[in-house]
């Protein structure tokens, strides 16, 4: 699994790096086919008071590809959140494809 963390009016500190990498482990724990991640994490640097702060995430897994993005006033959190919606993709994906390979056969009958 390669995992890709870049910066947009930000940079990204090891403690940062380090807290992403553990909270995008568990996708990796529930689903093992995942081939690639990249994740940006960004700041609007449009207001000072209102300063959002935005977590984007590409996965790429066999035969498909999910992304999600979550805004928040504290980058922590945007994380937190999107490793939630990450989280939530992968079981959905994983359960349509172990669906899709476990489903019998209808025969008819002549």
């Amino acid at each position: 699994m390669n995992l890709t963390i870049s910066g947009h009016h930000l940079d990204v500190t090891p403690a940062l790096h380090s807290y992403v990498t553990s909270k995008l482990e568990r996708i990796s724990r529930h689903f093992d086919q995942v081939v690639d991640i990249r994740v940006l994490l960004s700041v609007d640097p449009i207001k000072d008071k209102d300063r959002r702060q935005k977590a984007e995430c590409s996965i790429h897994v066999k035969g498909k590809d999910l992304y999600a993005e979550s805004v928040h006033a504290d980058l922590y959190a945007a994380i937190d959140e999107l490793a939630d919606k990450l989280d939530r993709q992968v079981l959905r994906y994983k359960d349509r494809v172990q669906e899709h390979h476990h489903m019998p056969m209808k025969r008819e009958v002549v």
